[in-house]
């Protein structure tokens, strides 16, 4: 198993401020740093306590130790770190993790993954470091572990990517976005099914009326047990889900923008904005609908139509 280098956990207000006392007790070097309440070090790790939420990110070498030996014992009060199948059993039984890329992106696909663990993959996925890709700021490290997680002997997984031109006659046909998403989460979900029909439950991120997607499963899929929650990508299945769908996102807008010849950044910042122009300019309306998802008020700014 690779050392534990990063740890994130959330914290309550009274654990924030007991760990600085513990950490100034000990003697670590504080400094200010953006968004956090305060930031330490020492040696080979580092400890940030964010505003948000609050939660505490551990960084480096000596996290592991760090986690089980100060923060688990004299902050938290509880020992979970190697224990996550005492207190969170429903993570290592055979289940479907969903997740999807792209839906907040001009630019570029919408990508829907699942994944099927049993005991033994979770494990194994707990090993590879496989967590949300939205905490993988890089994509070179994206597609390396999408690479690692197709591998893991078990493992099933199961990937619709809805490219522009497909999502756009899509979103037309269903009116709105929660469909749209639940349409594709159901399909992955009935694909899965074919393969592993005795999975049991399915669980994936809320992003609508549970019942959007309930209604949206066929026939394989009425009969699963059906979880959506905030904060899904804890579970193992879903975190692993979530980079297959990344890695299918970063893929097309790559050699995407190759083919068109002019970048196609993620997000709906201003660059997004200039070069989605650019191609509007170049190619029209037709062009732009073939990489982008025309429903985004920046599709109207940038062929200069009025935005309500």
């Amino acid at each position: 198993m690779p050392a534990l280098t990063s740890y994130t956990k959330p914290l309550t207000s009274d654990q924030a401020t007991r760990l600085r006392a513990v950490l100034a007790e000990a003697g670590w070097t504080f400094e200010t740093k953006p968004y956090c309440l305060y930031a330490a070090s020492r040696g080979k790790v580092n400890v940030l306590v964010y505003e948000k939420g609050p939660k505490v990110l551990v960084q480096g070498k000596e996290t592991e130790d760090f986690v089980t030996n100060i923060l688990e014992p004299q902050v938290l009060g509880v020992a979970e770190l190697g224990y996550e199948e005492v207190h969170h059993p429903e993570m290592f039984e055979p289940h479907i993790g969903v997740d999807e890329s792209g839906k907040g992106d001009f630019f570029g696909p919408l990508v829907i993954a699942g994944v099927y663990v049993d005991r033994q993959v979770a494990h194994a996925l707990r090993d590879l470091g496989a967590v949300d890709s939205k905490r993988i700021s890089s994509d070179e490290k994206i597609l390396k572990l999408a690479e690692v997680i197709r591998s893991v002997p078990g493992l099933r997984w199961q990937v619709v990517q809805i490219n522009p031109a497909r999502y756009n006659e899509l979103y037309e046909k269903f009116g709105n976005l929660n469909r749209l998403l639940a349409w594709g989460h159901a399909k992955v979900i009935e694909t899965l099914l074919e393969k592993v029909p005795s999975c049991p439950r399915a669980i994936s991120d809320q992003f609508a009326n549970p019942a959007v997607l309930q209604r949206a499963l066929q026939t394989r899929g009425k009969s699963i047990e059906l979880i959506q929650r905030t904060k899904a990508e804890s579970d193992p299945a879903v975190a692993a889900a979530s980079i297959l769908a990344r890695e299918g996102f970063v893929r097309w807008l790559d050699q995407t923008s190759g083919q068109v010849g002019i970048d196609l950044p993620k997000g709906v910042s201003t660059m997004v904005k200039a070069n989605a122009k650019a191609v509007f300019e170049r190619d029209g309306m037709e062009g732009l609908s073939q990489v982008a998802k025309m429903h985004f008020k920046t599709a109207l700014e940038v062929m200069g139509q009025p935005v309500d």
